[in-house]
């Protein structure tokens, strides 16, 4: 089933989010649905609070950049495999020089800026099985992971833009959060629900 994606200005993506357990009700219903509404609105990456839940759950398939030439081949195959679930997730180090790469957001649509981040990352966290593991990631996996790893922080990848260009978007970010944008995927937008 596909959810609606809550639109940026919603408290929910301001929020850090709480850990679950295996006890969490119809978790792996939602998993399954999260994965249906990434896929339907051709993302790689969706955590909880982009269906508003405050809860540390998200997750990454990177299969959409295989298809991207400015990879190697090695990428490629990197990143057409790559599917996973995180669960209380937990980055435990990230290392290396920054580097820039263009982030959108399913929250934020229209809206693509540079965002500077760290090469690699040591993350720790559970499957859908509620296994833990260790797991070190780099490049546009590592990348993908910081992003969707934000949300569960209560961070935005707008957040992370200087003050210049925060001004630069404004008008845009509040246009997102009234719901005067057109998308092809279902949103719910904080200030319209306020209305009713």
């Amino acid at each position: 089933m596909i959810l609606p994606i809550v639109a940026y200005g919603d408290a929910v993506l301001k929020k850090k989010a709480k850990e679950i357990d295996k006890n969490y009700p119809d978790l792996s219903t939602l998993i399954e649905n999260m994965y249906d509404t990434m896929y339907g609105a051709y993302g790689v990456g969706l955590a909880a609070p982009q269906v508003g839940l405050s809860i540390r759950l998200f997750l990454v398939d990177t299969e959409p950049f295989a298809e991207d030439d400015s990879f190697s081949e090695e990428e490629k195959a990197q990143l057409k495999g790559f599917k996973k679930t995180f669960i209380n997730a937990k980055i435990i180090e990230e290392v290396g020089d920054e580097w820039a790469f263009n982030e959108g957001c399913l929250s934020i649509p229209d809206v693509r800026e540079d965002v500077f981040r760290k090469p690699q990352i040591k993350i720790q966290y559970q499957d859908e099985n509620f296994d833990t593991h260790v797991e070190t990631y780099d490049g546009l996996i590592a990348r993908v992971i910081q992003h969707e790893y934000d949300h569960i922080e209560g961070i935005l990848f707008t957040d992370k833009l200087s003050s210049f260009k925060k001004r630069l978007i404004k008008g845009k970010l509040t246009n997102i959060s009234k719901g005067k944008i057109k998308i092809d995927y279902k949103m719910r937008f904080p200030a319209m629900s306020r209305k009713r």
